[in-house]
């Protein structure tokens, strides 16, 4: 059917959840199409039955597999309960530790579990929860980055802890196109996980400045600026904008709470207010300046040259790849 398939899916390709409401139906449903596997994510707050629209909606969208991104920082118990009586395909966890417990409901619903993590010691604790796969984030990715390590060296790390147990390890971090994808695959991942690539796709429901801005720039930056009053600790890479430029050195001491309101966007059917150094990127709805927010992007970004259907992105990857890994390391022989 397909050509590196893992976790049942057609392609070793995962769409990741892009925060807060980015990754939304359409573009999970896009993704699902066209054989890879497309990632909802879940709100940053108890809302059950939103999360339950949200996947039924994707359901009927596509009648293919998908799955629910939870960030275990902020409050998620009762979404989790949603997600595992939903029974969709994958539960993708963030920032924070799985344990056995949510493995074996998880498992119990037919649900498989793929925590996101950046170090060697949460791959430890993953494997250690009988997790389905691990997708291992570099420093290299986009938005909020929870690891220090570079992918070239963490990859091959979890692969030989992983061993031979028979779970998939996806490569996540500044990957783009095919020739991040078998490089990827050079190191021992069986898969990669793609952000910011999926965010600048027509189905994404990134504000179509923001789109417009990874398209035409190419360097970004590690930092803390954004959201330090709603997500202390959680350092992110974002594109440098003129806005960031002029305040990367911001104080510590401050953050958004005191900051005038910027901009107003509907999140998960709620009205949000944007102050100043918010961590909230813009969607559709935001309005307000939309060129002095927090634009998410990872390394990968100056390779991203046009806006695509996520089918296309999918297909030049898989079709990139093959043919890559043909003319350039298959032998004539």
């Amino acid at each position: 059917m397909g050509w590196r398939g893992i976790l049942g899916f057609d392609y070793g390709i995962l769409q990741a959840p892009l925060g807060p409401d980015i990754s939304g139906p359409e573009l999970v449903a896009a993704v699902a199409n066209a054989g890879a596997i497309g990632i909802l994510r879940a709100p940053d707050w108890e809302s059950p039955d939103y999360l339950r629209e949200l996947i039924r909606k994707t359901k009927s969208l596509t009648n293919k597999p998908f799955g629910v991104g939870i960030v275990l920082a902020f409050p998620h118990k009762e979404n989790l309960k949603c997600v595992l009586q939903e029974k969709v395909a994958i539960l993708q966890l963030y920032w924070g530790q799985v344990t056995k417990d949510v493995v074996f409901e998880a498992h119990q619903a037919g649900v498989k579990v793929v925590p996101q993590i950046g170090s060697i010691e949460e791959a430890k604790l993953a494997l250690d929860a009988g997790v389905d796969a691990i997708i291992v984030q570099g420093h290299e990715a986009g938005g909020h980055v929870i690891g220090q390590e570079a992918l070239v060296a963490l990859v091959p790390r979890v692969v030989d802890l992983v061993g031979s147990r028979g779970i998939p390890v996806i490569a996540a971090g500044g990957i783009v196109d095919e020739r991040g994808y078998v490089a990827a695959l050079a190191l021992g991942a069986q898969g990669v996980c793609l952000g910011t690539r999926f965010l600048a796709t027509d189905e994404s429901y990134a504000h179509p400045e923001y789109k417009k801005r990874v398209v035409e720039m190419s360097e970004t930056e590690y930092t803390n600026v954004y959201g330090r009053a709603r997500w202390p600790g959680a350092p992110h890479r974002v594109l440098k904008t003129p806005f960031f430029v002029e305040w990367r050195n911001l104080p510590d001491h401050e953050n958004e709470a005191n900051q005038p309101v910027i901009g107003h966007s509907t999140i998960h059917g709620m009205e949000k207010e944007i102050r100043r150094f918010a961590g909230t990127i813009p969607n559709r709805t935001t309005t307000g300046d939309i060129e002095n927010m927090v634009m998410y992007a990872g390394e990968g970004v100056g390779l991203i040259e046009d806006i695509l259907p996520a089918a296309q992105v999918v297909k030049r990857l898989v079709e990139g790849a093959q043919a890559l890994i043909q003319q350039r390391f298959t032998s004539s022989v």
